[in-house]
């Protein structure tokens, strides 16, 4: 990275994140650790400045302080940010033959979606080969408190979190199975979180029946919810609790053992390429 006077300038650019962006840039394989002094240097900053970057980014744990304090390197919440991209990227390309797989064996439609704020975004999607294939498309977003693939996106949130996720008295309800207040959405998201699933026949939309479980990331974390759904009564509610929820069970598991190996290889390389 070059000096301070190449950083992008404009009436909308904050100064201050532009520094501690190109702060952080100036780490590479080459030079995994850098004095405060080398940083003011390169930066065209002064000392104090410097000082203050590297206080504000150590306590976000973006570096960390070794030899005596007097050299830093990156932290682990870099590798954590750049973690949790690669596994965006790779998560539908990872999930694709698992979930097609799902379909052709249960001979119902499967999806796939991550959680975005209060709503649930489809990823992916392959319909059931019938007439009872699913309408939903790639980039559809239901309400994440009305949906079971939902419930397993925020199943383990803390009280804190969905706190602040539905700060209303009252939530939207979508159907007479919608729970019309946090406290009746946090005893589903108990009992879904002591399951490991949830089951559902018209929970959302009448007439759908659908079984959904959570994907989790090498944190065990979860990162994606997957689920399939069929028609309701076009299967027993003792075959949706049975073997297709063991279906899903082992795909969510498939799903997720790929997404650690991706990780751990990702951190493997990113931990090589700083030695």
């Amino acid at each position: 990275m070059g000096d301070v006077e190449t950083m992008p300038e404009g009436r909308y650019i904050v100064p201050a994140l532009t520094q501690g962006l190109t702060l952080l840039g100036l780490f590479s394989r080459e030079r995994p650790a850098l004095t405060p002094p080398d940083i003011a240097r390169e930066l065209g900053l002064s000392r104090a400045t410097v000082f203050r970057l590297l206080h504000t980014l150590e306590t976000m744990g973006y570096v960390q302080r070794e030899d005596g304090d007097r050299q830093y390197r990156l932290g682990p919440a870099v590798l954590g940010r750049g973690f949790a991209y690669l596994a965006s990227l790779d998560l539908v390309e990872v999930a694709q033959p698992a979930l097609r797989r799902l379909r052709d064996e249960a001979g119902m439609s499967s999806h796939l979606a991550i959680r975005d704020g209060r709503d649930v975004l489809y990823l992916a999607r392959f319909p059931a080969r019938s007439t009872m294939a699913s309408s939903v498309q790639v980039g559809t977003r239901f309400p994440v408190h009305g949906t079971i693939l939902g419930r397993m996106l925020i199943c383990e949130l803390s009280d804190a979190e969905l706190k602040e996720l539905f700060p209303e008295a009252t939530l939207p309800r979508f159907s007479e199975q919608t729970p019309k207040t946090l406290a009746a959405l946090k005893k589903l998201l108990k009992e879904d979180r002591a399951r490991g699933y949830a089951v559902s026949q018209s929970f959302f939309e009448r007439g759908v029946s659908a079984i959904a479980a959570p994907v989790r990331d090498n944190n065990g974390t979860i990162v994606a919810a997957i689920n399939v759904t069929t028609v309701d009564g076009s299967v027993t509610q003792a075959d949706m609790s049975g073997r297709f929820k063991d279906l899903l069970l082992d795909t969510a598991r498939e799903i997720s053992s790929h997404i650690v190996s991706e990780q751990n290889l990702a951190r493997t390389l990113v931990t090589s390429a700083g030695r």
